[in-house]
């Protein structure tokens, strides 16, 4: 037996989530290629790249270096490095043994990615803002970073970008998706009149997959699909009965209409997004909510009448959907399949891979 808390994934949910999105991709006639800084397992993203993915998404050197350890052999670093020369020659090491997919977001990244990796075989793609406002060149400024890295010697591609605003209530889903395909078919414009062919266009998010313009887009990168969490379930994209990961932990105090388990931020992580009901939802109990966190333990209303009922008490083994499941994840070294009594593990390979 293993004591709680620790993360379980059921291998039917998951194996079926992974169905869903590489079904849709095909049928949509878009590569996938998830992000793998979600699951962080070797034997996820071999099932992954079984079931269609044209390769993997990372978001640092140190996952890319995991998962080319273990055999995955096209791998796009989604992040715009700013090259230093070891991290060079990590890059260098890595494009010796998988297709190696960089990123820019400005005509002095393109300079220095030139001046310490013109001697390696990488694809370069320019990152796009189509409204998140984090990273990103803006699209109609995309052509000129182009133009300045094919001058420096690097191989554009395409542009990419990602539309983390559509995580939030109110159709941002579908706002975020529209905003993603119109600032990639603007970037591609801007690349085509400085006659660079955007061959890729790629973009997606867990949310936005469903609202995906797929005649601008080549690509898709969905990232929490295989689990998803609490997140996804309050922006409608998945269910309670698509969540494939949760949190196994005891119920150590109940009074009235509130239970406290053992599973904390420790294992949960501490994300709660402005539009969120909790820190995190119970499978069983669709109705309850975790109300506040701190390292060690979960505080759950259970005020609702139907929930109170048959609320779980002292001792009881809950199922504890964590907000982030990203998060949680890079908090744990193994994930336990399916049950203990299994005795199958996952280990969390790309964990703590954060430069």
């Amino acid at each position: 037996m293993i004591d709680t808390p620790y993360l379980v994934v059921d291998s039917g949910r998951l194996d079926a989530n992974l169905r869903k999105v590489a079904t849709r991709a095909r049928a949509s006639g878009v590569a996938l290629r998830p992000h793998a800084k979600t699951h962080k397992c070797a034997e996820i993203a071999h099932r992954q790249l079984e079931s269609g993915a044209i390769g993997l998404t990372v978001a640092t050197i140190g996952e890319a270096e995991a998962f080319a350890s273990v055999g995955c052999t096209d791998l796009f670093i989604a992040y715009p490095l700013w090259v230093t020369r070891h991290r060079a020659e990590r890059l260098r090491a890595l494009a010796g043994s998988a297709a190696l997919r960089l990123t820019i977001d400005s005509v002095e990244g393109a300079a220095r990615m030139a001046a310490e990796m013109i001697d390696t075989e990488v694809e370069v793609v320019v990152e796009v803002d189509c409204g998140q406002h984090r990273t990103g060149v803006a699209p109609d400024e995309a052509g000129k970073v182009a133009a300045a890295a094919v001058e420096h010697g690097l191989n554009v591609v395409g542009v990419f970008t990602f539309p983390g605003h559509g995580y939030g209530l109110s159709g941002a889903r579908h706002v975020a998706a529209t905003e993603e395909s119109s600032a990639l078919e603007r970037a591609a414009d801007s690349l085509r009149c400085n006659e660079i062919d955007p061959v890729v266009r790629s973009g997606g998010s867990t949310p936005t997959l469903e609202f995906a313009d797929t005649s601008v887009l080549t690509e898709v990168r969905p990232g929490v699909y295989p689990f998803n969490d609490a997140q996804q379930v309050e922006l409608g994209t998945a269910t309670f009965g698509e969540v494939a990961l949760f949190a196994a932990s005891t119920v150590i105090h109940r009074t009235g209409d509130r239970i406290v388990v053992d599973a904390g931020s420790k294992i949960l992580g501490a994300d709660r997004p402005g539009w969120a009901s909790g820190f995190g939802r119970l499978l069983d109990f669709p109705d309850a909510r975790i109300t506040s966190l701190s390292e060690h333990h979960a505080v759950v209303d259970v005020s609702d009448t139907d929930v109170a009922v048959g609320a779980p008490d002292l001792g009881e083994t809950v199922r504890v959907i964590p907000n982030h499941v990203c998060t949680a994840v890079n908090l744990v070294d193994e994930i336990v399949v399916d049950c203990p009594e299994r005795g199958v593990s996952w280990p969390t390979l790309a964990r703590g891979r954060n430069s």
